[in-house]
């Protein structure tokens, strides 16, 4: 199958657009009838009311793979805080002390969790009379400079029915890959990832830090499906934002409940601590995109406190979807006829003779086959085109589930062949070839650098981290500094008051 053509307007005809809106929208629920290869995803930014409020907690897309170089293994990436501008300092971006951000893998698809890979975090500030993140140029995730630092324990948790039967620490304050300041703070980024990759006793291996975003979209659809005229796509909305990353690479037959059921079920879940001390559920992610656009606003926050095993209640959101009768609104295509069955197998269950288990219990999880091994060569769009190692057999972070799920929609698969796609094919970063794969973070400060020189950089490390005169003259400079600018301002309005009276 060929892509999507980027040149000649003959190509993007009003039928590939509006199957672009369709995709970059999450369930392809206006698809052909037979959707076997899988349900259509995109990603969960910023998905639900409650959420959207507290990115630090918010689940945005949801990874899973057999490792192309060490295929006995499975790779699961968790990825939270949406759209981090790179920018964003002084207070750049830290997970969450208050919260649990938990990998879940039911092993034997009961819907029900048998391992929880949980991760939780704290923070250290070295200099707390400064207000910088870091104080110098930045060697290592262990540099002096880097005043405001993260770390994390691991705990592997054992369940059977439901319950606890085994809790295990894995890893104990192990550093996190910090927030990319720029290209002066820290000129060897590269480095830092490297030394944020742990591995542990029994072969895996544990990243956090911040990543590139790898979910590459045009998530205009939300403007009134690209303004109602479908005259922008092809724009990867995401392009230039980082996230907060968890990797975490372990052997497939810790996860996988035999070498006869190596089918897993994987969703990632973040639960915040109250008032009272106790945690709660308020993220849950397998499928991405699930509950941006299959639920409505009243069933958002109470998804993501759900677990699979209850999944039943959302099931109307499935078989009668809002989103083809938007389209058929819009743009008077007609909606397929309710209910829509055809939907059903696929987002609870798994394809069958691919990745879904015997005697599975239906629930919304992103379901991996880890008998199947990767290919060299992997194909964009996963299954579809023959490549059975991706998508929506796991997630690759190269599958583009836009342009496969958009080619099921139009008839793919009963005959009407086509080259679909939102333009929008691959990452606009290249993605690692060692765990954990994902890109570098975009810095801070994407010009050149200044041309200072280092001595006024260590200088200015050197007065933060030294003595309390030396912080107090900064802040007395910084505070008489302000107050000009104050003053200026001030004599500026001033004059131009007087101006205007005359």
């Amino acid at each position: 199958m060929t892509a999507f053509s980027r040149s000649g307007n003959g190509r993007r005809s009003v039928a590939t657009l509006i199957c672009g809106a369709l995709a970059a929208g999450g369930l392809a629920a206006a698809g052909a009838a037979a959707l076997a290869p899988g349900a259509a995803y995109a990603s969960s930014h910023r998905e639900a009311p409650l959420i959207s409020g507290t990115p630090q907690y918010d689940n945005t897309d949801l990874y899973a793979f057999v490792s192309p170089d060490h295929p006995d293994t499975t790779t699961i990436i968790a990825n939270v805080i949406p759209f981090e501008e790179p920018g964003g300092g002084p207070n750049f971006y830290q997970f969450a002390e208050d919260a649990q951000y938990d990998v879940r893998i039911d092993s034997d698809g009961d819907a029900k969790e048998d391992l929880i890979f949980r991760y939780t975090f704290k923070t250290n500030v070295k200099n707390r009379k400064s207000f910088l993140y870091n104080t110098g140029v930045v060697d290592s995730l262990y540099d002096p400079d880097l005043n405001v630092t993260q770390s994390y324990d691991l705990e592997l948790i054992k369940l059977k029915k439901g319950k606890v039967e085994h809790q295990t620490k894995l890893a104990d304050d192990v550093p996190v890959a910090p927030s990319n300041v720029g290209k002066a703070s820290m000129p060897h980024y590269s480095k830092l990832r490297d030394q944020a990759i742990y591995k542990l006793s029994n072969g895996s291996k544990t990243f956090a830090g911040q990543a590139d975003d790898p979910f590459f979209a045009d998530l205009r659809v939300f403007d009134l499906l690209y303004g109602g005229n479908l005259s922008e796509v092809g724009n990867d909305t995401l392009k230039g934002y980082n996230v907060n990353t968890i990797a975490l690479q372990v052997p497939n037959d810790l996860i996988a409940e035999s070498k006869h059921q190596p089918i897993v079920g994987i969703w990632s879940t973040t639960q915040r601590q109250n008032a009272q001390g106790y945690y709660t559920q308020v993220s849950r992610l397998g499928n991405p995109l699930v509950n941006e656009v299959v639920n409505p606003i009243k069933d958002k926050d109470k998804f993501n406190a759900s677990k699979p095993k209850d999944d039943g209640q959302f099931l109307k959101n499935v078989t009668n979807p809002e989103l083809p009768k938007l389209i058929e609104g819009i743009y008077k295509i007609k909606a397929p006829a309710e209910p829509r069955n055809d939907l059903v197998d696929v987002f609870l269950k798994g394809v069958k003779g691919l990745n879904q288990p015997p005697y599975v219990t239906p629930s919304e999880e992103l379901r991996l086959n880890t008998s199947i091994k990767p290919t060299a060569s992997p194909k964009r769009l996963g299954v579809l085109d023959g490549d059975n190692a991706g998508f929506p057999n796991g997630r690759r972070l190269t599958d583009d589930v836009i342009d496969a799920s958009l080619q099921v929609v139009e008839g793919e698969l009963v005959g009407s062949k086509n080259d679909l796609g939102d333009a929008v094919d691959k990452n606009d970063k290249s993605f690692e070839k060692y765990f954990p794969y994902i890109a570098l973070p975009t810095e801070g400060s994407r010009g050149a650098i200044a041309k200072s020189g280092a001595d006024v950089k260590s200088q200015l490390g050197d007065a933060l981290t030294g003595s309390d005169d030396n912080t107090t003259l900064i802040a007395s400079s910084a505070g008489a500094g302000a107050a000009g600018i104050l003053l200026i301002g001030g004599g500026l309005m001033w004059w131009r008051g007087r101006r205007r009276a005359y």
